[in-house]
């Protein structure tokens, strides 16, 4: 059986892999530092430092001491399709269909599977949305929320499926937020009790409610969603 270590290396590993992906670094580009890759993916430093290991030896990644990490070769990772385009203007339907089949169950591992930090995490994010002074920054802290979701949940395909979508999903994010929000403060106001609600079903262990309450939040944004385009043009260009 595979030991829990190595899971993490393995998740931290296709994270990275992701990350290079998604950010279109080039061989000579630098990674930011460990701690930052650390926050970024809600690791120890302990880990991201063994899966940059596990990258140089795939030579994808050159460690060079007192300088940093830089980028080698990205033949391994692009030699295999990407899962998406890269238009990130995907029809928004079809990514809320892949959000059910995937945070659905993924708020149910997390509510077993989720470590202290993790719990942390998804908080943080929970609170980050409630703060948001800005459009952006909401979009960002709700993006982080569902994310730190799956991370919790531990589960490396789900994981690696996310990050390499994370342009999808952000866009995802944006317009159901747009239209969601349009001139409707009862919509935000329900929409930061669902993400609550969900954060408290993970924290309590309750996987059956967390479930259920994201499966129910995914259905509203997608009804509430449909109801917005009768009379919105423009959000056509996105379907």
């Amino acid at each position: 059986m595979m030991s829990q270590k190595k899971k993490i290396h393995m998740i931290i590993t296709e994270q990275l892999e992701g990350y290079i992906i998604n950010q279109k670094l080039s061989p000579g580009d630098r990674l930011p530092p460990e701690r930052v890759l650390a926050t970024l993916f809600s690791s120890s430093r302990t880990s991201i430092r063994e899966a940059l290991r596990i990258l140089e030896m795939k030579g994808v990644l050159e460690i060079r001491q007192g300088s940093g990490t830089y980028i080698k070769s990205v033949e391994y990772l692009t030699s295999e399709a990407p899962i998406l385009s890269a238009n990130p203007k995907t029809n928004i339907y079809e990514m809320l269909d892949l959000r059910k089949i995937l945070e659905v169950e993924c708020a149910g591992l997390a509510s077993t599977r989720a470590t202290s930090t993790d719990i942390a995490n998804i908080r943080h994010s929970l609170l980050s949305m409630e703060t948001a002074s800005t459009p952006e920054d909401g979009i960002l802290a709700d993006f982080q929320f569902h994310l730190h979701i799956v991370y919790a949940s531990h589960h490396t395909i789900f994981i690696n499926l996310m990050t390499n979508l994370t342009e999808h999903m952000k866009n995802t994010i944006k317009v159901t937020r747009s239209n969601r929000f349009a001139k409707n403060n009862k919509r935000e106001k329900s929409t930061m009790e669902e993400h609550r609600e969900i954060y408290l079903a993970i924290a309590s262990g309750n996987g059956d409610e967390a479930r259920q309450l994201m499966n129910n939040h995914i259905n509203r944004v997608r009804k509430e969603l449909s109801e917005s385009m009768l009379y919105n043009e423009q959000a056509e260009f996105y379907l």
